[in-house]
């Protein structure tokens, strides 16, 4: 449990996931990158050039400031380790169970809440939009590869959410060896 705490401290250094668009414009592509209290890019105007052609087509722009979970997501993540601390010190196999069933599930809460902002993105466009093509929807796949228009999406997890199944798979090693003991 006291890997796991700490392996979520890796989630304030890494993101937990990349978009990269590859269009005519971008043969490099242009990334994305989803903290767990951030969104960055490749160089600090890309997430600048993004929302400019999200413009276009009527998207709305990526503000990270009016994102809430960017504001409160690093306090569950805080959460999460001292709860693990605290259950390593009270070593009950109980508590590790619950804190190991809680991770996994505000891990799909959170994965779910990615793909609503995704979806609110894409489709939520502007009537307004200088370039505008009846029926099509512009969400990012929510994993894999999309193609959108001239530009090809690729959204994959990243380095941070490695070290978020990390830390689940050590809580849940915790609770199969605290069982082997007993």
């Amino acid at each position: 449990m006291i890997l796991a705490a700490l392996l979520l401290v890796f989630l304030f250094f890494f993101p937990i996931w990349k978009i990269t668009l590859f269009a005519p414009q971008y043969p490099g592509g242009i990334s994305m990158y989803i903290w767990i209290n951030q969104i960055t890019g490749d160089t600090p105007g890309t997430l600048q050039n993004i929302n400019i052609l999200n413009h276009y087509v009527g998207m709305q722009m990526i503000e990270p400031d009016s994102i809430p979970e960017l504001k409160y997501f690093q306090f569950i993540i805080a959460g999460m380790g001292v709860m693990a601390l605290l259950f390593a010190w009270l070593n009950k196999r109980p508590l590790i169970l619950a804190w190991v069933i809680l991770f996994i599930v505000l891990g799909a809460a959170g994965i779910y809440d990615f793909y609503l902002w995704e979806y609110d993105y894409g489709h939520n466009l502007s009537p307004t939009a200088p370039i505008k093509v009846p029926g099509m929807a512009y969400q990012p796949p929510l994993f894999g590869k999309k193609e959108l228009l001239n530009f090809i999406a690729y959204s994959y997890p990243h380095w941070g959410s490695l070290f978020f199944g990390l830390s689940i798979l050590s809580g849940t090693l915790a609770f199969w060896f605290h069982k082997k003991k007993n």
